[in-house]
């Protein structure tokens, strides 16, 4: 009971004051914040933890983040016609016509791009027709993309590949092989490769 009392004694004491204790004539520990003449001893109070109030800005519960600003406007349907995927292409020039179509149509202020190997072949376009020659020979990779006005990519194809073929000059030496004549007119056949001509021995008798 009594350390009840002396909690709620604590308890009850503005944070200023002071407190004393003594022992009674009866032998009691008494507390008290009024000092009395004689053997009256001061309690020593450890400060308070208190924190100095500071006005609080409660945090949204969603941060207001500015997401990337997308196209508005998106085509039902993209794709690139000719060549078909996969396709394998045979020309010397290594010369392909790629073309694309979508739906709805092009927009005003849409425009077509190429990629080649990932790489744009040309500056965009209106037209979804793109002639290419000189590819080399071996795989590659197409796509079509459709830009807006500020050069975001509204709507992709998804990469094709297709394979060109290409005689080379090995094969171009086995169809038709150089002759005496030849050589010094077409670039495979240099003079310095020209074979020596055979003396006729009968040339000395003239």
């Amino acid at each position: 009971m009594k350390t009840w009392l002396l909690i709620a004694f604590f308890i009850a004491l503005p944070a200023s004051a002071e407190v004393f204790t003594y022992v009674d004539p009866q032998g009691n520990r008494v507390f008290t914040d009024r000092p009395k003449p004689g053997n009256v001893k001061r309690v020593p109070l450890s400060k308070s933890n208190q924190l100095a109030a500071h006005p609080i800005t409660a945090a949204p519960l969603i941060a207001a983040t500015t997401p990337e600003e997308q196209p508005a406007f998106h085509y039902d349907l993209l794709r690139i016609l000719v060549p078909e995927p996969d396709a394998t292409i045979r020309d010397n020039a290594g010369e392909v016509i790629v073309s694309a179509t979508n739906e709805p149509g092009l927009q005003p202020s849409h425009r077509y791009r190429l990629l080649l190997d990932g790489q744009p072949t040309a500056e965009p376009g209106l037209s979804p027709v793109f002639p290419l020659s000189n590819i080399d020979r071996g795989s590659h990779t197409l796509s079509v993309e459709i830009l807006d006005e500020q050069g975001r990519i509204v709507e992709r194809t998804a990469s094709q590949p297709f394979h060109m073929q290409r005689t080379s000059l090995a094969q171009k030496r086995k169809i038709k092989p150089c002759t005496l004549d030849d050589y010094g007119q077409r670039p495979e056949c240099p003079l310095s490769d020209k074979p020596a001509e055979e003396k006729n021995p009968f040339q000395r008798l003239f």
